[in-house]
């Protein structure tokens, strides 16, 4: 019995630790329940890829999988549609402009020399494209009042002075594959921010040879995003020798906070291997409405309800003990929800149903092992705890099988299928532990209450098949 009291006081401390972590850690909703950011993109073709294949879309899948994820965007969704499209979905994204920023940028990043003698044409570029872009901003200022013709001769005219820009360079082997980080940090000189790179031993040696070779001789090192130049350095004459070593360089310009950490998550997650178009970026409510919501929570609310009456109508004093587990089983489930961060969608939640009925089947398997052993004369403590020994196989075997599945699911599958398959192999491990230890120990502590230890309890109408079983127990 102190054993028993010791199993009771851990289920009970646990049931209270998950309150409080349901208190403190919300459980995250999918974009079907909560509503978010969906996008769809489509690759394009270049000179270099003339045909999108199968392989080629997935290289872009992947590219932007990674950039989602380093967005921080919970079960999220990107899936492939048709054969040059994909489908991003954004639980709780609200700003669907930050994640056309984050996703729709090719980001690839490389590195270039100017050409000797065009220090001269070079200013006169960089002069004309200031110009175009201050037209540019006061073109955005007049707003519906800009002219359409204006602003799409603006737009060719900044596009010609960029290739004209780029065109004063000369291509290296260095790019943004060989970057091993990347990272915001406010501008080591002055304001604003800067995006910080950090080479591997590759990079960093095609580094320091690149900015010895023009270290003091005015020409400018070209830092092209997308085949712009976003940042021309003058390498200092002192790194003539051995130019700049430790691999660490940064990107400068018209950063804010918010820019620069979009460029450098870009970068973290690789260049697209081409570029992607943006068909359609809107904000998305929840597939389900409020009202289907609070409908869907009634109806379920309704057959718990209705499950608990009959476990204790059917199996008596052994089902109201079911219950309680029950709703033991559901604080801890929901509570490792909580910390692991799962974002429930309506699969998730689908899963999380099945397993509830998988713990109310470990314990009919368990009260129907015990009322056979009470049916055979024995005693009533040792037919509950052969009821819990006979029956572990059943339940072992059928819980391992289910979260077989649930490991296949979530290796193969994608987005909500994966978020289902975790759901349930969660829920099947917590049931395990309460069918098997919770149930155990309230129904072991109920039997050292003397006025609760009848058979007549745990099996109705058992006096009369079997006329010893009250003498026996």
């Amino acid at each position: 019995m102190a054993r028993q009291r010791s199993l009771l006081l851990l289920v009970l401390i646990l049931a209270i630790a998950a309150i409080i972590t349901l208190i403190n850690l919300p459980i995250r909703l999918g974009l079907d329940l909560q509503g978010g950011s969906q996008l769809t993109l489509q690759a394009q073709t270049t000179e270099a890829v003339p045909q999108i294949t199968p392989d080629k879309l997935e290289a872009v899948r992947n590219v932007v999988e990674r950039r989602v994820n380093a967005l921080g965007v919970a079960e999220s969704v990107v899936q492939t549609v048709g054969s040059n499209q994909l489908l991003v979905q954004l639980p709780g994204v609200s700003d669907p402009a930050q994640a056309e920023r984050v996703l729709g940028g090719t980001a690839q990043l490389d590195f270039r020399e100017q050409n000797p003698g065009t220090e001269e044409q070079l200013a006169i570029e960089f002069q004309v494209q200031q110009e175009l872009l201050i037209e540019q901003a006061q073109l955005e200022l007049a707003g519906d009042a800009a002219d359409e013709d204006a602003i799409a001769a603006n737009q060719a005219a900044l596009e010609r002075s960029r290739q004209a820009i780029a065109e004063l360079f000369i291509r290296t082997e260095l790019t943004g594959e060989k970057l091993s980080n990347a990272f915001a940090a406010p501008s080591q000189t002055g304001g604003g921010w800067e995006v910080g790179l950090e080479f591997n031993n590759q990079g960093a040696e095609e580094f320091a040879a690149l900015t010895r070779n023009i270290a003091g001789t005015g020409r400018r090192l070209g830092i092209f995003l997308d085949n712009e130049l976003v940042s021309g350095p003058i390498v200092d004459v002192r790194y003539a020798e051995t130019g700049i070593t430790g691999g660490i360089a940064s990107i400068s310009g018209n950063f804010v906070a918010e820019t620069a950490n979009d460029l450098a998550l870009q970068l973290r997650s690789g260049a697209l291997p081409v570029p992607v178009e943006i068909l359609e970026n809107r904000t998305v409510g929840a597939t389900l409405g409020r009202d289907s919501i609070e409908r869907s929570i009634i109806a379920g609310l309704s057959g718990l309800a209705l499950v608990l009456v009959f476990m204790v109508l059917y199996y008596r004093l052994p089902g109201f003990v079911a219950d309680i587990a029950l709703v033991v089983y559901a604080l801890l489930t929901l509570a490792v929800f909580a910390l692991l961060e799962v974002t429930l969608t309506l699969p998730g939640i689908a899963g999380f149903i099945l397993s509830i009925g998988m713990a109310v089947d470990a314990n009919v398997l368990i009260f129907e092992r015990t009322r056979e052993e009470l049916r055979t004369g024995k005693t009533l403590y040792r037919s509950v705890e052969s009821g819990f020994y006979r029956a572990f196989s059943s339940i072992l075997d059928s819980n391992v099988t289910t979260l077989i599945a649930c490991a296949a699911l979530f290796w193969l599958g994608t987005g909500l299928v994966k978020g289902f398959a975790l759901t349930l192999a969660v829920g099947v491990g917590v049931s395990m532990f309460t069918a098997l230890t919770c149930s155990r120990t309230l129904l072991l502590t109920v039997l050292s209450i003397t006025p609760l230890r009848k058979p007549e309890y745990f099996c109705p109408n058992l006096s009369s098949s079997n006329p010893q079983a009250k003498a026996t127990s």
